[in-house]
């Protein structure tokens, strides 16, 4: 597949400061792309206004997305600096170190977990999706065109003990993005899931964990399918779970989506609840 070309398309991408969020963002300039940087570390913004020699085409902002009036800012900015905005890509997350920063060699029982740090997951990986794609929502839909794109885990994580809440975070915010393909369905926006489709060298993984980081993910990976999915490429293509790592950008991009792509959630499941109801989400459109 050629290389995706993006100029003049004005993205948000949350959690943009490190690990998943970085790339993505750096992917996406790299493209051509305009890219309103969102994440509540300002040295995180920092390093990557450096990494671009300061774009003209990069908007950085710290910002917490558990509040309402720092999503409609973010909003705000990036129309104010770029026009529109037509993608948003929720990648800002907190993970278990958030709980114990040891929590792969000392695996802790929900019982153990403060109720606070508990919400703060909860706030941050479900809340913050929701309060910052109600924000952008409205403007993709009243242009007729754009993208929201989720990133979310991979299935075994979801239920994995010891890995709670940051798992059923997940599994929330994938549950929400089929409900989201459904309630857009006829706007010209489409809703999809990203995944790295294994564990990243982020700092979700502590630097003395039991992984060897030279065999983890690369967040790279990340970065040709969520250019891909920003594109004109994908039009019409929603309610699908990508994993980055499964992508191939040397493929047509038929081929790479075949491969490295499945319907989100669980429709396996899904279609005995829904047996007899009308439902689109999960079809692919192409």
């Amino acid at each position: 597949m050629s290389c995706v070309a993006l100029e003049g398309t004005v993205c948000i991408v949350t959690g943009a400061g490190s690990g998943l969020g970085k790339a993505m963002a750096l992917g996406l300039l790299e493209a051509g792309a305009r890219v309103c940087a969102l994440d509540v570390s300002g040295r995180g913004l920092a390093a990557l206004r450096a990494a671009t020699q300061e774009s003209p085409s990069l908007l950085t902002l710290t910002a917490d997305i558990r509040s309402e009036e720092d999503c409609a800012r973010a909003v705000s900015a990036a129309l104010h600096g770029f026009g529109c905005v037509q993608v948003l890509v929720n990648c800002a997350g907190l993970g278990m170190p958030h709980i114990r920063y040891d929590y792969l060699r000392d695996p802790i029982k929900f019982w153990e977990i403060e109720p606070q740090r508990w919400r703060d997951l909860i706030d941050v990986n479900i809340n913050g999706a929701f309060l910052l794609s109600r924000a952008v929502a409205p403007h993709l839909v009243t242009q007729g065109w754009g993208r929201i794109v989720n990133v979310t885990t991979s299935f075994s994580t979801m239920i994995r003990g010891g890995n709670m809440p940051y798992g059923a975070t997940k599994a929330a915010l994938e549950a929400v993005s089929n409900g989201w393909v459904q309630d857009l369905e006829g706007t010209g926006v489409t809703m999809n899931v990203l995944i790295p489709g294994g564990a990243a060298a982020t700092a979700m993984i502590p630097e003395d964990s039991p992984y060897d980081r030279e065999k983890l993910i690369d967040p790279v990976v990340m970065a040709a399918p969520i250019c891909w999915l920003a594109s004109r490429l994908s039009d019409g293509v929603t309610g699908r779970r990508l994993v980055a790592r499964q992508w191939d950008p040397a493929k047509p991009w038929e081929e790479a989506l075949a491969q490295a792509s499945s319907p989100i959630a669980w429709p396996g499941l899904a279609s005995e609840a829904l047996k007899g109801q009308p439902r689109s989400a999960g079809a692919l459109k192409v």
